[in-house]
């Protein structure tokens, strides 16, 4: 029996009536929010983690609903290392850190407390207590985990960014915090090059302020700081977690930032918790059996999420270096050698797997793959019939929609739940989702405003600095609806989405770079679907741009497969393909060759500042910190300079 199963069993008692559907159990889930949040907490036993049991009535789940501002488990104090290190009895490794040498480290179940009480006592030692903050400027590496549980033992706040950030970048972020200690690495391995983190990492520490703490992996050299090996090599320190208010802060991500100071939001234990043990247990099965490798850095709320895997006592794999060093095979050996049973990627190393000629389910032994994730951007329908084709036939596939802004996962793929090439199978337990017209009616089969009309336990406690909650209402709650719009405000997330009748979703892009010919509406996603399944495409980044007298230019820049060429013969297939399995109306002014496209550190393309570059607009400023490559935007820049409306 599956957990979905098992859960469900207990929300259909609590419900009175049988809940033999997935449809019925969504539906039940946010028609009656306390008793849904009240059975994931029974389901997973939290009353043996808290300072006193959940008390009775609806209230002591929900005492407000509204929006922003829901107040959840009003009475409840907790802390989010007492559900890890309550697993700390089960035999095998809870984490495995591999690097892109192929060098393995683990820590076993049995040591994770000796690891976190080390740390977190040395952090004490530094004068960290509850509601200080600890930042990290880490790859992807077990010691960056160790470090997080350390300070949320504290109650102390964590906030991490990776090495890839220059010191201004990471600075730009963590210093908004006032850190009093800051985790480093001396360096790390990337493309086959080792990478000298130790000037980064002390400059950084300056930014940070003279009073901060420096405590770093690996060898110091010269640099002033404490060396990570003296302070676990003290393992007379058992962990002691303070028990928190559920809302009290656990960590701080960030924004973007491309086009202003980046936003730190901040969420609290409890809702992480009961959100994160939803999503990776009920809705992806996970359990002490599973082994959980989601690539990523800390940069990204995806190396949160996969740190969730703990919760559920499932043993995750943490991986510094690039996804395609050697080659694009790279991942796929860690998935067999690791007997992964969920594999976390994104759609662009799906990609480059394919374009590379890969055959992953006849090269390896995936025999212990259940589930493969997708995130990042829309993966493409022809995508997930490579990955049945080619990965492992009938394997479920995640393709997830969620963000920072929860931490979390509004839908995606989800046990017992067909999976359709294209969509995301379902709206996950406890998420309001709902595809919304411009005066904000719910539509099926239509595109609209992907809003969430009921409050989630891991929407932000709070933005950092924002002492009114006025920027935290802007970002999410400020949407002019039509008409008469929502009685009560609704969270906009930005996405165009579609809600089918089966209940399943597809993404269709930005709501905010919407392309609009002719009054047509489409997500830019629709495109890069169609587009980069072209065999000598890259990549693809679309773009429509307003200019005067209502004048409208739709550029497609592509980047291009080693040895091919844009001739006119392939500008004719792009736009054939457009035509005919899009809309005639959304074949591009041009296709342009680009030396890149643009994206966030996290992998976004950045497709609103660009368009608005395009433009011509003046106030557009684009922080260098926060691109992967900055040096292309003066290169798309130019290229609206010289467009001739």
């Amino acid at each position: 029996m599956t957990v979905l199963e098992r859960f469900a069993a207990r929300f259909s008692e609590r419900a009175g009536r049988p809940l033999t559907t997935y449809d019925e159990v969504w539906q039940a889930s946010v028609t009656d929010l306390p008793g849904f949040w009240r059975t994931v907490w029974e389901f997973f036993e939290l009353d043996e983690v808290a300072q006193a049991p959940l008390a009775d009535g609806d209230a002591a789940v929900l005492a407000d609903d509204t929006m922003p501002g829901a107040v959840w488990f009003p009475d409840v104090r907790l802390n989010y290392v007492d559900v890890v290190l309550r697993r700390a009895g089960q035999p095998g490794e809870a984490i495995v850190g591999l690097d892109e040498d192929g060098v393995r480290t683990a820590i076993t179940w049995a040591e994770l407390p000796a690891r976190v009480g080390a740390v977190a006592h040395a952090l004490r030692q530094a004068g960290v207590g509850s509601g200080d903050v600890v930042a990290a400027y880490l790859p992807d590496i077990p010691e960056a985990v160790i470090a997080f549980l350390a300070t949320a033992s504290l109650g102390a706040i964590w906030s991490g960014c990776g090495q890839d950030y220059a010191p201004e970048g990471a600075a730009g972020r963590l210093a908004q915090l006032e850190p009093k200690v800051l985790f480093s690495a001396a360096g790390y391995r990337y493309n086959g090059k080792d990478i000298d983190k130790r000037a980064d990492s002390a400059e950084l520490a300056s930014l940070l302020g003279d009073d901060v703490a420096h405590i770093m992996v690996g060898e110091p050299g010269e640099v002033a700081a404490t060396p990570w090996s003296q302070i676990v090599a003290d393992t007379d320190h058992l962990p002691e977690p303070v028990k928190v208010p559920f809302d009290h802060p656990l960590w701080v991500l960030f924004s973007s930032g491309t086009t202003g100071r980046p936003k730190g939001i901040v969420h609290g234990h409890g809702g992480v918790i009961v959100e994160h043990l939803k999503c990776v247990a009920i809705q992806s099965d996970l359990d002490e059996s599973s082994v959980f490798f989601w690539q990523t850095a800390l940069s990204w709320m995806m190396w949160n999420y996969q740190v969730a895997g703990l919760l559920g006592g499932a043993t995750i794999i943490t991986y510094s270096g690039s996804a395609l060093y050697p080659d694009a095979d790279r991942l796929w050996r860690i998935v067999a050698d690791e007997r992964v049973t969920f594999f976390g990627t994104s759609p662009g190393q799906l990609q480059a797997s394919r374009k590379a000629g890969l055959h992953p389910g006849a090269d390896h032994d995936l025999s212990a793959l259940k589930l493969l994730g997708s995130t990042g951007s829309t993966l493409a329908a022809d995508l997930f019939d490579w990955v049945d084709e080619n990965v492992k036939h009938e394997l479920p596939i995640s393709s997830i929609s969620g963000g920072t802004d929860v931490v979390s996962a509004f839908a995606g793929g989800t046990t017992g739940v067909e999976v359709v090439a294209g969509e995301l199978s379902a709206r996950y337990l406890g998420v309001g989702l709902e595809s919304w017209s411009p005066s904000g009616e719910p539509l099926i089969g239509e595109v609209g405003e992907m809003v969430v009309t009921t409050p989630m336990p891991s929407m932000p406690v709070s933005f950092w600095n924002d002492p009114d909650g006025q920027r935290y209402r802007n970002a999410y709650f400020a949407h002019e609806w039509e008409g008469e719009g929502p009685a009560a405000p609704v969270w906009r997330h930005g996405d165009w989405v579609t809600v089918t009748e089966r209940g399943s979703l597809v993404i269709h892009g930005r709501s905010d770079a919407t392309l609009n010919r002719h009054g047509i509406r489409m997500g830019s996603a629709d495109i890069y679907e169609v587009v980069e399944a072209i065999p000598e495409i890259g990549e693809a980044f679309v773009l429509g741009v307003d200019g005067p007298g209502a004048k409208y230019w739709m550029p497609l820049f592509v980047t291009l497969v080693p040895g091919a060429e844009l001739t006119d013969e392939l500008t004719a297939r792009i736009a054939g393909e457009v035509k005919t399995k899009l809309s005639p109306r959304h074949v591009p002014d041009e296709v342009v060759v680009a030396p890149g496209i643009p994206h966030t550190r996290t992998g976004k393309k950045l497709e609103v500042p660009v368009t608005a570059i395009l433009a011509g607009r003046s106030e557009v400023n684009v922080d260098p910190r926060s691109v992967d490559d900055y040096s292309l935007i003066e290169w798309y820049a130019e290229r609206g300079r010289a467009h001739r409306w």
